[in-house]
């Protein structure tokens, strides 16, 4: 279930209708999760990249990292913010039971918690400690 926090900004994003976009993280494993409105700054993204590769010598593949940030997959959330995440993208990740979601600016993070964990460095002991404390009290309320 999308949280409640979570759950506006995406729909306003997404034109007032309630959809989110889901894709693998390029970086860590988790997925990322964004409103529709997003894809429209991919173009530009894609060109400041390029831009930073020229400016630092690098090799850049245009056309790769267009198919890299359009793949994702479009899925739908109710009021109440279920939605189902597709099957290859939760094996990806590890996601079965359990979800946290973390914000990060443009996009939302959604992590297994097992994956979270393991997790090395002091820049993950927030979101960690975060996690750890909302299935402490997942398990509370269900007693």
């Amino acid at each position: 279930m999308l949280p409640a926090a979570f759950r506006k900004a995406v729909t306003e994003s997404s034109g007032n209708k309630g959809l989110i976009l889901i894709a693998k993280h390029d970086k860590w494993p988790c997925l990322t999760g964004f409103g529709l409105s997003r894809r429209d700054t991919f173009p530009a993204q894609i060109d400041r990249e390029e831009e930073m590769a020229a400016r630092n010598g690098l090799p850049f593949d245009r056309d790769l990292r267009f198919f890299q940030l359009y793949d994702c997959a479009e899925v739908a959330f109710d009021g109440s913010g279920r939605f189902i995440i597709p099957a290859h993208l939760r094996s990806l990740v590890g996601i079965s039971d359990a979800i946290y979601f973390q914000g990060s600016g443009p996009f939302i993070t959604l992590w297994s918690p097992e994956v979270l964990a393991a997790q090395d460095g002091p820049q993950w002991a927030s979101a960690q400690a975060n996690c750890t404390s909302l299935i402490a009290e997942a398990g509370k309320t269900r007693k």
